[in-house]
């Protein structure tokens, strides 16, 4: 290799050293591109339907996605509250029948297996003993609540930086959002003369692409929300609608989300019968395996022709690489990669030597 390739080749390592250090202000900055592009994606709907000027379509569409999100909290939220409430007030009696049928469950268990003569009765009291026995002294009190409230404070940190990450998404989703054009010519810029117009066409790829899988998340999340509907209703579990509004809304978390959905609709399920909690817990299943395995491949491999499998590992190696928000950012991330790699790499860099290698 000449001089000008080791140091073309050092200068890629460089970089991707300094990618490496940064993917954490990297994957804010995708997920501030994304919420741009959803914006960017109504504002063109809205034109498309009723001419006006840029900044009016966008002013309408943040008014909208604040009323939207307004509403859709005061649904959830208040209902919530009160069923929680009534739920932390019945959980000592709760827990007492709990306890009562698994000494039972255990009992009879017990007497099955070495008969009723040979059970050991008063196993019960005698665990009640080993636990009031096991309490901890002075010290170890004092040390626990030492380490308690040290927890509480890390709690409040990761909560304000926390907090501080969404205000710098939101600010540079709004900032991308009011002038697109520009901040895509300060990108494409920074690329050699000869490929900005290719570069041009690509980002214009990866656009539509994200505008495509924001659609099929809406159409896979309409499609969840209306499947936890159905079924609570006939199930005859209370608030409903927030349920279903929750379990729509969760939808767009991968994994994580539709199992949060399920905490909800249980817990008030609970409050009226607990095999409704059950019922509830098998209908969720059955609706995350549809929405995992019919709906959302079908969705996605019909917009952004996205396979379930890369689908799945993208899930997983944005999840170690990025930690949580990668997870989040998964699959916007692989519809992203899968555009720059087909035309990057395939057509600009293997087809053209393909076609050398070829040649007489």
């Amino acid at each position: 290799m000449k001089f000008s390739q080791w140091l073309a080749l050092a200068a890629l390592m460089a970089a991707g050293v300094l990618f490496w250090s940064l993917r954490e202000v990297l994957i804010h900055l995708f997920a501030g591109v994304v919420l741009a592009m959803a914006l960017c994606t109504l504002v063109g709907e809205l034109r498309s339907r009723k001419p006006m000027p840029r900044s009016m379509a966008l002013l309408i569409c943040l008014v909208a996605l604040v009323l939207v999100v307004s509403m859709a909290t005061a649904i959830v939220v208040p209902p919530f509250t009160e069923q929680f409430h009534q739920l932390l007030l019945q959980l000592p009696s709760a827990a007492k029948e709990l306890w009562k049928l698994a000494i039972g469950a255990i009992n009879q268990t017990s007497a099955m297996v070495y008969g009723v003569n040979n059970s050991k009765g008063g196993w019960e009291e005698q665990l009640f003993a080993n636990g009031l026995n096991a309490l901890p002294d002075g010290a170890s009190l004092a040390s626990g609540v030492r380490e308690g409230l040290q927890g509480l404070l890390g709690l409040a940190g990761n909560l304000g930086s926390g907090l501080v990450q969404l205000l710098f998404v939101l600010a540079m989703s709004l900032m991308v959002a009011v002038q697109p054009t520009a901040y895509r010519d300060v990108a494409i810029s920074l690329l050699p003369s000869f490929y900005r117009r290719r570069a041009r066409s690509i980002l214009s790829q990866c656009g539509d692409a994200l505008s495509s899988w924001m659609v099929g998340v809406l159409i896979s999340s309409f499609c969840v929300a209306l499947l936890a509907a159905v079924g609570l209703s006939l199930l005859g579990i209370k608030l409903v609608m927030a349920n279903a509004l929750l379990a729509g809304m969760l939808n767009v978390i991968p994994n994580v989300g539709p199992t949060l959905s399920t905490i909800f609709p249980m817990s008030v399920a609970l409050l009226d019968a607990p095999w409704k909690a059950v019922a509830v817990l098998g209908l969720y299943v059955v609706i995350q395996n549809l929405e995992s395995y019919v709906i959302t491949p079908s969705v996605m491999h019909h917009q952004v022709k996205l396979l379930p499998g890369l689908t799945l590992t993208a899930q997983f190696v944005f999840t170690v690489v990025f930690g949580p928000l990668g997870l989040l950012l998964a699959l916007p991330l692989a519809v992203v990669l899968q555009v720059l790699i087909r035309e990057v790499v395939i057509h600009d860099l293997l087809d053209p030597w393909k076609k050398k290698r070829l040649a007489p």
